[in-house]
C-alpha cells in the first residue's frame, strides 16, 4: 500500500484529499503546516506527498527545499492561481508537479498515479537497462543515476527527462515534445516547467552548467544530450 502525505492549512480540502485517496487505497497521513510534514517524513516511509504552499510556520517552499535534503519522494504543490511565480519557485526546489486550486479530484488521482509509477515502478520494453553517454551512467533497473562513478540524486521528473533524452542521444526534443513524453498531457505553454527541470540537471551533472559537456540548448528548438549512448 502507497502512504500519502496531505499537507495543507485548510483543513476542509486535507479532509477532501484523505477521502477521494483512500477511496482509491492508499494509506493517508495528514499535516497542516510544513513543519509537521517534515516531522512526519522522519517518522514514516512516505511515496508522494501533496504539499499546500501557502500555510503557517513554514510554507511549502521551505518545505520543499527542507524534503529535498532528505528525500526524492515525489512532492506535487496545490497552488492558487495566483502564485505562479511560486510554481517555478517550487519547481526549481525540485516539486515534480502542479495542481492549482479548484482541483478536479479525478485530474489529482491521475496525477498521483503518474508520480507513483514513475517512482515505485522500473522500466519495461527497450527502456529497462542501463544507459551511458561519457561520465553519466543510468541504470534503469536500479532507477540510479552516477556521474564519474559518483551517485546523483535526482527527482522522479529529472530521472525521466534524462532518461528520455540520453535514449536518443544527438536528438533535440522540443519542449512541448518534452512535456508530453514526461507529464503525459499537453503542456498549453508549461513549458517553463521542462526549462526549470533542465536547469537542475545541468546544475546536478555538468561541471560548469553555463557551458556544458552533456545537455545543450539548441536556441529556439530545444534540448539534446550529447555524445555515444555505450
Amino acid at each position: 500500500m502507497y502512504r500519502i502525505l496531505v499537507c495543507d492549512d485548510e483543513r476542509d480540502i486535507v479532509c477532501a484529499l484523505k477521502i477521494y485517496l483512500s477511496a482509491e487505497g492508499y494509506e493517508v497521513l495528514t499535516a497542516y503546516t510544513g513543519r509537521e510534514a517534515l516531522a512526519l517524513m522522519d517518522q514514516q516511509d512516505i511515496h508522494l506527498i501533496l504539499l499546500d504552499i501557502m500555510m503557517p510556520e513554514m510554507d511549502g517552499i521551505m518545505a520543499m527545499s527542507r524534503i529535498r535534503q532528505r528525500s526524492n519522494v515525489p512532492v506535487i504543490l496545490l497552488t492558487a492561481k495566483s502564485e505562479d511565480a511560486d510554481k517555478v519557485l517550487g519547481l526549481n526546489m525540485g516539486a515534480d508537479d502542479y495542481v492549482t486550486k479548484p482541483f478536479h479530484p479525478m485530474e489529482l488521482l491521475a496525477r498521483v498515479k503518474s508520480q507513483l509509477r514513475r517512482y515505485m515502478l522500473l522500466g519495461t520494453g527497450p527502456r529497462q537497462g542501463a544507459l551511458s553517454i561519457g561520465g553519466i551512467c543510468l541504470n534503469d533497473a536500479a532507477k540510479t543515476v552516477t556521474l564519474d562513478g559518483d551517485p546523483v540524486s535526482l527527482t522522479p521528473r529529472e530521472y525521466d527527462i534524462l532518461k528520455l533524452l540520453m535514449e536518443q542521444p544527438g536528438r533535440v526534443f522540443a519542449p512541448r515534445e518534452i512535456y508530453r513524453h514526461i507529464w503525459n498531457q499537453e503542456p498549453f505553454g508549461a513549458e517553463n516547467a521542462v526549462a526549470v527541470h533542465i536547469r537542475h540537471l545541468r546544475e546536478k551533472l555538468e561541471i560548469n552548467p553555463s557551458e556544458p559537456r552533456y545537455i545543450k540548448v539548441i536556441w529556439g528548438k530545444g534540448y539534446k544530450i550529447e555524445g555515444e549512448n555505450k
